[in-house]
């Protein structure tokens, strides 16, 4: 039988998990087999970046964790798992796919999006929306057009006025 400090150190690793899961708005379950650790370390790195982080867990203790908090992901509780943690919305979902995209041995398999399971389409949908700097970009090429033509027409109504004038 296991001594009361492994089970009580067990715990503690899934009120981790919990408490990791219940403070991030992205958590993104992905395999990580066959990635050397220079790319994993390089994974890491990048999700530092944005306030997120990689952690791998004990496929049992990730069971108990989610049980814990009613999500049922247990069809994809087989095999090495590692988990992303991300304080934000977008930003880890982009580098992990955007990743995933350089490096085939990286498998996303599931994830919870602001507290709800989310499929791999549902991922891939959210990696696929632009940044916040590109959608500010696309508002203001959007906006630049009407002061475009509000100028273009106060123009013409000005050289008009000009031409009664005369």
């Amino acid at each position: 039988m296991a001594s009361e400090k492994n089970l009580n150190e067990k715990k503690e690793i899934v009120k981790e998990i919990v408490d990791n899961i219940k403070n991030s708005e992205s958590v993104i379950m992905f395999q990580y087999q066959g990635l050397t650790v220079s790319e994993m370390t390089e994974l890491r790195n990048k999700l530092n970046e944005v306030s997120s982080s990689v952690r791998i867990y004990k496929n049992t203790l990730l069971k108990r964790a989610l049980d814990e908090l009613n999500i049922n992901m247990d069809s994809f509780l087989d095999g090495p798992n590692a988990m992303l943690f991300g304080k934000s919305l977008l930003e880890p979902i982009k580098i992990i796919a955007d990743f995933a995209k350089d490096h085939d041995k990286l498998s996303i398999r599931v994830g919870i999006i602001s507290g709800d399971v989310a499929d791999i389409d549902t991922i891939k949908e959210y990696a696929s929306i632009p940044s916040r700097e590109g959608l500010l970009t696309m508002l203001a090429g959007g906006m630049i057009q009407y002061v475009k033509d509000l100028a273009i027409s106060l123009k013409l109504y000005a050289e008009q006025l000009e031409g009664k004038e005369n």
